[in-house]
């Protein structure tokens, strides 16, 4: 025994040197890298490998068999120590593995001996340092690709059965290698709306991504924008649950298409934790299981259903006290069950560890592995050795605890990805020399340039500040800490070495010869104080003052003046969730004593940088120009001097809501009705009002340089069954100077559902560009599931009843709507129109002859309502509505005054016109008035009599 104890690593040595010889070495030791790698050895035949080393062709080895026939075979042939084995991860070279290559003891001393299930972050350069940056096998891709493939032959070839390892790392803002194509964060993505641009996307992460050596990729991030405090904001496409579903499938899609596993994360509600706070906290979510399954389960629900996602993130939080990482309700039920999720669900971290350590629901780790297990988990991830979760999970197995049969069903999932995505019939990377001219290169940099230009959003331009015309500009003055900071295109989760173009710069190398460009900071990201300056004001430096004082100079000298503000990653990212929203450290300062010059003549234009929505309401104010930029990626620079000057027109559109205030939190899109609305009124001591009301900025809003106007709505059916969907189009047309891009944007709403429904839900979008002039017909298809309510037992369901369709240029720019009915199978149109009748009589009450209230509605001028003095008529308006004009047909007789109030709620009624009527002859008079959202709208009689016939009230 002693003697093969001292041979066995020879022996693997020299295996491990036969086959590097055929790629060979130089002298200083690094690899010389061929075109093509091809490893040598008895069990690579001709269209197959002999995984298993028996000399024969296995069930599963023969990549003609299905899929579940290959799982069977290879699993019926697998021990205990070999399945456990897959049930977790390594973390790759520099975070847990200490090797970057396969050393003697692998075969030996380590527990991957046995296999190992996946390796993460494996020679991705991260994290940055010279240890890295020096290391061979990290970069060029050809060298990376070539150490994968070592490390993947060694499992192949030195493990018994010689299952391959699944190679995942990040990919939020493109590949996590030391280079790749640079995105900008998953937020800026969602600001684009186009679907096609993320598909695009997806291709060029899963192109890279497998040029590299890389088999899955933990992208996208599914979870919900709820809570602008949240750090991680900067990693949600947006609010939306149908927004981030529907540019989730692109993505997954994207990636897939070239063989490669999208994992999506975090499931379930994690991004709504209690007062959005992170770091050992990210739990208990505030919100009811209506809220966690209509905004927070739909995106994976859709994505696993429409993209076939093969990779699932189980994430920290628990949900109603039960942690999710424990939960056999949402790990199985949920996902395996009701969505028919078929791949793998990997912890987030120690999430495992947490079941312990946090929530207190197991006693030990051992306990915390039986119950994840139980729950649905297949592969433990963290930063970790693999032996803490393997080591417990085979003692539960042997003990009786934890039922081989349940291992079973785990370790199916993990290899029928590893067949879906091809690793049993090539495991490796064989054209090295493509990974070199794939990654990085300008067909794919010329899709990250687009994605950050068509991220951009405007935000304000008051008298056409923008664009800056290039032939009127001597001097441009670039302030603020985010003119020249980049640390946010490098942040975590993509890749971390490429060489970023800042604002300054891009601003620089846009103008022409002879336009001078001076920068100055004016102050630092955040000062020494914060985030306690947050709370309260301490006194500004002279340091401070000082700087501000060459930053007004600087601005007082040019032409232009061009504020970079915003936030970093101090200020926002893991573990970075702020107690306010305003602009971090002496920002404001630095804004305040700048934008006054515009009373000189200067141009003030403010660019945000920033991973959240920001509560700039004195820049909203008082700026005359904002665009918002997000984290904008490797080109960002370049795409906001295009912006300035005019050689692209943004058109992005906000994903999220932007506060007045932090106090307003929660404050999102979508919302109940009236859950957004208080009291309103004027400012001052005699008013009742006593908070801001509305968004600063609304869901969907976004500026441009030119001009489109909506018409033709049109629905190709006005009936329909819960079974069916119907067609909307709409005209949009570039009514401006400018060719420009507008997102289109549908809501619906079901007008009576047996719980309540949200006041408008998005449910489709086209990005289109015009030239001037041009015109376009856009075409939206409504499936039945977009009419889906979770009624009062849980169950997703379309009710018969009355809808509202809305197109618009935001959530709250409503250009066209019309409505639409559902009924049951069946049923007669006619009988619905009774129905329908008699809901809107519903909708009508009065102070006195109550029942000829509806005389006003419904269609027939000879009949009326009759009231007297002080005696009213009360309308029940659709949820949301925000009434400006009423029309009211008055029966003849002699004038009329009488007054229209409003009513957010509560029995409180504001007036809000007063008058006489003019003609009093059966036609209708229009009456418009300052409106605001409000619940009912009702008519004050005044005078000793009056009679009305019909009125006109669009919001009804």
């Amino acid at each position: 025994m002693r003697r093969k104890t001292m041979l066995l690593p020879a022996l693997f040595c020299a295996c491990l040197a036969g086959s590097a010889a055929a790629q060979g070495f130089d002298k200083a030791g690094k690899p010389v890298i061929r075109p093509e790698y091809k490893p040598r050895g008895d069990i690579y035949r001709n269209g197959w490998i002999d995984f298993n080393k028996n000399g024969k062709k296995d069930i599963f080895e023969d990549p003609t068999q299905p899929v579940d026939r290959r799982v069977e075979d290879l699993l019926s042939q697998m021990n205990l120590d070999e399945k456990t084995a897959q049930m977790a991860t390594l973390y790759g070279y520099g975070r847990v593995l200490t090797d970057d290559l396969p050393k003697p003891e692998w075969k030996t001393d380590r527990i991957w001996k046995d296999g190992i299930g996946a390796i993460d972050e494996h020679l991705n350069g991260y994290p940055p340092g010279r240890r890295n940056r020096s290391n061979p096998y990290v970069w060029p891709a050809s060298n990376h690709a070539w150490a994968i493939n070592e490390v993947q032959r060694f499992f192949v070839e030195e493990t018994r059965l010689g299952i391959p390892v699944d190679f995942t790392n990040e990919g939020l803002r493109g590949v996590e290698s030391f280079k790749a194509t640079n995105f900008p964060t998953q937020l800026g993505v969602g600001h684009t709306w186009n679907r096609e641009l993320v598909y695009r996307m997806g291709e060029i992460e899963g192109r890279e991504a497998r040029a590299l050596g890389y088999t899955n990729v933990y992208a996208p991030i599914l979870d919900v924008g709820r809570d602008q405090r949240w750090g991680r904001y900067e990693e949600v496409y947006g609010e939306s649950p149908y927004l981030v579903a529907e540019l989730g499938i692109q993505l997954v899609r994207g990636i897939q298409s070239q063989g490669v596993a999208a994992t999506a994360k975090h499931f379930v509600g994690y991004s709504n934790g209690k007062g959005a706070r992170e770091g050992m906290a990210r739990n208990n979510p505030q919100m009811s299981r209506r809220e966690m399954e209509q905004i927070h389960v739909y995106p994976f629900g859709r994505v696993i259903r429409e993209a076939g996602l093969l990779g699932i993130m189980s994430s920290y939080n628990d949900f109603d006290g039960e942690p999710v990482q424990g939960s056999r309700y949402w790990l199985t039920e949920v996902l395996r069950g009701r969505y028919g999720f078929r791949g793998y669900v990997v912890s987030d971290s120690d999430a495992v560890e947490y079941l312990y350590s946090k929530h207190f629901t197991a006693a030990d780790m051992k306990e915390a592995v039986r119950q994840a297990v139980e729950a649905g988990l297949n592969v433990r991830c963290t930063f970790r050795s693999p032996d803490s979760f393997i080591v417990p999970l085979r003692e539960l197995v042997r003990e009786g605890a934890l039922s081989e049969e349940t291992v079973d069903d785990r370790v199916r999932d993990i290899l029928r990805v590893k067949f879906l995505c091809g690793l049993f019939d090539n495991p490796y990377k064989n054209d090295l020399r493509a990974a070199d001219a794939e990654v990085c290169s300008e067909e794919n940099e010329e899709v990250a340039r687009q994605m950050s230009l068509e991220s951009i959003v405007l935000l304000k331009n008051e008298a056409n500040t923008l664009p800056i015309c290039r032939d009127s500009v001597r001097r441009i003055a670039v302030i603020g800490p985010n003119a020249r900071a980049t640390d946010f295109v490098t942040a975590r989760y993509g890749p971390n070495a490429v060489e970023p173009v800042s604002v300054l710069e891009g601003i620089r190398a846009a103008v022409p010869e002879g336009v001078e460009v001076a920068y100055a900071k004016g102050c630092e990201l955040v000062d020494d104080n914060w985030p306690d300056s947050e709370l309260m004001d301490y006194p500004l430096t002279q340091a401070e003052r000082d700087s501000i004082d060459v930053a007004y100079k600087a601005a007082a000298e040019a032409d232009v003046v061009v504020m970079v503000l915003g936030g970093g990653t101090r200020t926002c990212g893991e573990n970075k969730s702020r107690s306010s929203l305003d602009l971090p450290g002496r920002q404001q300062q630095l804004l305040e004593a700048i934008t006054p010059l515009k009373a000189q003549g200067k141009r003030v234009i403010l660019v945000l940088i920033n991973g959240r929505p920001l509560s700039i309401n004195w820049a909203d104010r008082y700026v005359p120009a904002i665009v918002e930029a997000w984290y904008p990626g490797r080109h960002g620079g370049t795409a906001v001097a295009e912006v300035l000057f005019g050689d692209y027109n943004p058109g992005g559109k906000l994903t999220v809501t932007f506060p007045r205030s932090v106090g307003q939190i929660p404050f999102n899109f979508p919302t109940l009705p009236s859950a957004q609305s208080d009291s309103w009124g004027a400012n001052g001591p005699r008013s009742h009002r006593a908070r801001v009301n509305g968004a600063l900025y609304p869901f969907g809003f976004g500026l441009s340089y030119t001009t489109f106007a909506y018409s033709d709505l049109q629905l190709s059916e006005t009936v329909i069954t819960p079974y069916r969907g119907l067609t909307v189009s709409c005209t949009v047309t570039n009514t401006g100077e400018r060719a420009g891009d507008e997102v289109v944007q549908l809501y619906l709403h079901d007008r009576l559902s047996s719980v309540m429904a949200y006041e408008k839900v998005l449910r489709g979008f086209e990005r289109v560009h015009l030239k001037p002039g041009e015109s376009r017909i856009v075409e939206f298809e409504l499936h039945p599931r977009d009419l889906e309510i979770l009624d009062k037992d849980y169950n997703w369901t379309v009710e018969p009843g009355d809808f509202t369709v809305m197109i618009g240029a935001s959530s709250e720019d409503i250009r066209l709507r019309r409505d639409f009915t559902v009924v049951e199978a069946g049923r007669l149109r006619e009988m619905r129109a009774t129905e329908r009748k008699g809901a809107l009589a519903a909708k009508v009450s009065a102070s006195v002859a109550d029942e000829r209230a509806i005389y006003t509605v419904d269609g027939d001028p000879q009949t009326a309502w009759e009231g007297t003095k002080n005696q009213y008529i009360t309308y029940e308006l659709r949820s949301g509505a925000k009434p400006s004009e009423i029309g009211i047909a008055w029966a003849e007789g002699e004038p009329v005054e009488f007054e229209i109030q409003l009513s957010s709620g509560g029995g409180l009624f504001i007036p809000v016109w007063r008058g006489k009527s003019r003609m009093n002859n059966g036609e209708t008079e229009r009456y418009r008035f300052d409106g605001a959202t409000s619940s009912d709208l009702r008519i004050l009689i005044l005078s000793d009599r009056g009679r009305i016939c019909e009125v006109e009230l669009a919001e009804l």
